[in-house]
């Protein structure tokens, strides 16, 4: 008997998954640029969480303005409204923004000191093995993920990808063991981007899943800020004049949106590996055309940046398979 269902055809769904990882990896270049943003914001405020404070809170700003203004966004918030209300989304699974102002802190707190390099190493190295168990739970709008030999060796391959293009930079104790930050913060960049998608799924809005997440991250980081300026004091540091320092919150507006419409589409782990992709290829961009005294790509890194999008390929050619629910 014909099959009448109404499953998507296998060439249109494998166009939507290679679209999607075309999109994820220009946001991981954003995201490489946010990174250094945001980074040389923590060091002129002398304040990692003062900066992600600033970060989120204008991406918070911006959003507060433009989704009530679109009539997709405001048929979002009262779709999230009717779904909270009748269960279909449960509040915890509204919570990613906590693990995406965690991100956006460890920025502040760390790439003064090690360098986007070894940051981006530990976040690698989180997200890769997250994305497998998020995937896997069925925690994503996709459903569960089989962790097949291709999907593996894609994480793999890109975990030793990030090593090679960075190694240099890895013979520091101090450096390694300030690093277990970004590592936890690659972590929850997994379970953020499946709860994120299951928020734009129920509201319908990309837009309004972004704003939730930038709403419960902000609240989440001036609850840390109060606390911080309890115990140690307010910032020393003072606010720049150059505008390029408060563009970390509206680029990561766009890096969410993105996530959150095209997971349904890729899996998390897909997803995760062609942002990490993204990530690599604009580390290298960034080091080529604005050099600073630490970052000189060579032979390595180009190396490493090309592994790093056969991985993506091997993962995304690899099959998207369902397991049993």
């Amino acid at each position: 008997m014909t099959d009448t269902g109404t499953a998507a055809p296998p060439i249109a769904s494998a166009t939507r998954r290679i679209t999607g990882v075309g999109l994820a990896t220009g946001s991981g270049v954003a995201v490489a640029v946010q990174s250094r943003i945001n980074g040389e914001l923590g060091v002129r405020l002398a304040d990692g969480i003062a900066a992600a404070v600033v970060s989120f809170g204008l991406g918070l700003l911006v959003l507060l303005v433009l989704v009530p203004a679109t009539p997709a966004g405001r048929r979002g918030l009262a779709s999230l409204r009717a779904t909270l209300r009748d269960g279909s989304l449960r509040p915890w699974q509204c919570l990613g923004g906590v693990c995406g102002a965690f991100l956006v802190a460890t920025q502040g707190l760390t790439i003064g000191t090690l360098g986007v390099a070894v940051f981006t190493v530990a976040v690698v190295a989180g997200q890769s093995g997250s994305s497998l168990a998020v995937d896997r739970a069925g925690i994503g709008p996709t459903g569960r993920q089989p962790v097949t030999a291709s999907r593996l060796a894609g994480a793999a391959l890109t975990v030793l990808a990030v090593l090679l293009a960075v190694g240099d930079r890895l013979g520091d104790p101090g450096a390694l063991a300030l690093a277990a930050l970004p590592l936890l913060a690659g972590i929850g960049i997994a379970w953020q981007q499946a709860v994120n998608g299951r928020v734009r799924v129920a509201s319908g809005s990309a837009l309004t899943a972004t704003l939730v997440n930038f709403a419960v991250g902000t609240v989440a980081l001036l609850a840390t800020f109060a606390v911080e300026v309890a115990v140690r004091g307010a910032p020393t540091g003072r606010l720049p004049t150059e505008p390029w320092l408060y563009l970390g919150g509206p680029i990561g507006i766009v890096f969410i949106a993105i996530a959150a419409a095209i997971v349904r589409f890729t899996g998390v782990l897909l997803l995760g590996l062609a942002t990490i992709a993204g990530q690599v290829v604009g580390a290298v961009l960034l080091d080529l055309v604005l050099p600073t005294a630490a970052s000189h790509p060579g032979v390595a890194t180009l190396a490493g940046a090309a592994l790093t999008l056969v991985a993506v390929l091997i993962a995304a050619l690899g099959g998207q398979g369902r397991a049993p629910a």
